[in-house]
């Protein structure tokens, strides 16, 4: 069965007819040719395909497109504004937080998020202080990025990256 449905992606509406059963990540990259969400497990288990919905990270390959119906969706490409990189973007740039680039676009969504959640006061398994400020730290950084995986092993310059921007 097929659902017309607008998304309102990287800050530009965009409607189309999908299947009920597609993914948001197919619907990005198959039916919109948003191509920055990689497809990589499907199984939500390696973080490739993370956006931002209505400003929260989300693995795109499990979640139905038609279940969001008039959501915002954020990819990496739409972080950039007026030309110039999100400043997490650019810690990835400085830190060299990449090597072959295929997980980049999923772990900067998913960096973009979690600092939001961090800003809101949102504890992780390893936070120490449920009640006060969350302290960004690489051991935090690393639980709260633990669904992003990379082939290439860059972990250690992204929780650089991160920890740069945190402090900043």
């Amino acid at each position: 069965m097929d659902a017309r449905i607008t998304l309102r992606v990287d800050g530009r509406d965009r409607s189309l007819t999908v299947d009920t059963r597609t993914t948001l990540l197919d619907a990005l990259r198959d039916h919109l040719s948003v191509t920055s969400p990689k497809k990589g497990c499907d199984h939500g288990q390696c973080g490739s395909c993370t956006v931002l919905l209505d400003g929260r990270r989300v693995v795109s390959c499990l979640t139905f497109a038609v279940a969001h119906d008039g959501a915002d969706v954020t990819t990496a490409e739409g972080l950039v504004q007026e030309g110039e990189p999100h400043p997490v973007q650019r810690a990835f740039l400085e830190e060299d937080g990449f090597q072959c680039g295929f997980c980049t676009p999923g772990q900067i969504c998913s960096a973009v998020g979690m600092l939001e959640e961090v800003k809101a006061g949102h504890p992780s398994r390893v936070t120490d202080d449920l009640t006060g400020p969350v302290t960004l730290d690489d051991e935090e950084i690393r639980e709260r990025l633990s669904g992003n995986l990379c082939r290439c092993g860059a972990y250690v310059n992204i929780v650089a990256a991160l920890r740069e921007e945190a402090d900043s």
